[in-house]
């Protein structure tokens, strides 16, 4: 078991923070795998466009920016002890 806190999200949706993420994928691959995903990836979006993606991170562990690299881009994180 695992929890993948996401930081900025209202109660199931909206707000600042990501909140779109194919959740069902993501237990899919885990069950097939036998693996739990190190990180999922999750996106905001205004309109219909993507602005933001960040790295959702096994809980203690946190997105922290690795100091280059756009800040609205999953990239630019790695999940890190805070």
């Amino acid at each position: 078991m695992r929890l993948y806190m996401v930081p900025g999200m209202n109660h199931c949706q909206g707000g600042v923070g990501t909140d779109q993420f194919n959740k069902m994928a993501v237990v899919e691959r885990w069950r097939e795998s036998n693996t739990a995903p190190e990180q999922i990836v999750a996106a905001h979006v205004s309109g219909n466009n993507v602005d933001m993606t960040r790295p959702l991170c096994p809980y203690p562990q946190v997105a922290a920016y690795k100091g280059v690299g756009s800040t609205n881009d999953a990239a630019s994180f790695a999940c890190k002890m805070p």
